[in-house]
């Protein structure tokens, strides 16, 4: 009988509760740990033909001191924390997960839309102090409250997550916008596209779904926040240092856009320097990650991780990234 291979998941407790392992344990020996410090990972691996992570870090020297090491299976679809280049010269495979948060993540982006649009944490606070019941009419009107029908919705990155929310707005009747690849050389597209600087100027609702790169860390900043219309919105659930904190901080605080929804930062779980924890932030909500929580989503986390394993097993090439 074969040997089965063995597998370490680093940092099993970012799918959350309630995910069933069942379609990864009944292929190779899996041994879970919540989390791994940097300084545990190679300790772990030591055994393991296939080291499995979310965020936890293989660099090179994790690699080096590893030998063994066949696999990398990304429990995400970014790959900056494992040093593909050196697994490519290594011969170790490694393969990511894609397109199994998007209802999810699509949902979230829309949830934050419409709670700015529809000023409920306002109202809300409002009704929780007793405005209502004091009241001289049946209605609020203390929060201005747009529709989406006819604004325009930016879109910066138009991969799958981009399209979704795209379908999504169109439903709404909202006029979709999709920019160019920002600091780019132009390129030829299936669908209508125009300048970043553009989408800035026109877009009354603003929504980030590129991947960060060296080239568009901070692709938002105060002089591309000041171009914005003075009652858009800005909505991040791609990576938060896509956004300048210190920036938006101040033109939210200035008026300068009307309201921002964010579901990332530069560094998470964040410390208190963070600038966007502030309490007296105004038109500011912020989540914690979890647009792409759906307990669905984590599930098909799980399967594809199993998919690519079941396929690297088969001598196939499923998701590879090398």
């Amino acid at each position: 009988m074969k040997k089965r291979l063995k597998a370490a998941f680093l940092d099993y407790a970012t799918l959350g509760p309630g995910v069933d392992t069942a379609p990864l344990d009944e292929l190779v020996q899996v041994e879970y740990y919540d989390y791994s410090a940097a300084d545990e990972i190679p300790l772990r691996l030591q055994d393991a033909d296939i080291g499995i992570v979310n965020k936890a870090r293989i660099d090179a020297e994790t690699m080096q001191a590893n030998r063994q090491l066949k696999l990398i299976v990304l429990a995400a679809t970014g790959s900056d924390n494992v040093d593909v280049a050196t697994a490519r010269a290594r011969g170790v495979a490694v393969a990511n997960i894609r397109d199994y948060c998007t209802p999810a993540v699509v949902q979230h982006v829309f949830a934050l839309i419409l709670a700015l649009t529809r000023q409920l944490n306002g109202y809300q606070a409002m009704v929780n102090a007793g405005a209502w019941q004091r009241s001289n009419t049946f209605a609020l009107f203390d929060y201005p409250i747009r529709e989406l029908t006819g604004k325009a919705l930016g879109i910066v990155g138009y991969g799958t997550l981009g399209r979704g929310v795209a379908d999504v707005g169109r439903a709404f009747g909202m006029e979709v916008l999709i920019c160019t690849r920002p600091g780019g050389n132009g390129g030829i597209y299936a669908e209508p596209r125009i300048p970043f600087e553009s989408l800035l100027e026109q877009a009354d609702v603003l929504s980030l779904h590129c991947p960060l790169t060296e080239s568009n860390r901070h692709l938002l900043g105060k002089r591309e926040l000041a171009s914005m219309k003075s009652d858009a919105l800005l909505i991040n659930t791609a990576r938060g240092a896509l956004i300048d904190s210190a920036a938006l901080v101040a033109a939210l605080k200035r008026g300068e856009i009307a309201g921002a929804g964010i579901d990332v930062l530069a560094e998470e779980p964040p410390t208190d320097e963070e600038l966007l924890l502030a309490a007296d932030i105004p038109n500011l909500i912020l989540t914690p990650h979890i647009a792409w929580s759906a307990k669905e989503s984590r599930q098909r986390t799980l399967d594809q991780v199993a998919e690519n394993v079941k396929d690297y097993l088969a001598g196939g090439k499923l998701r590879r990234l090398a």
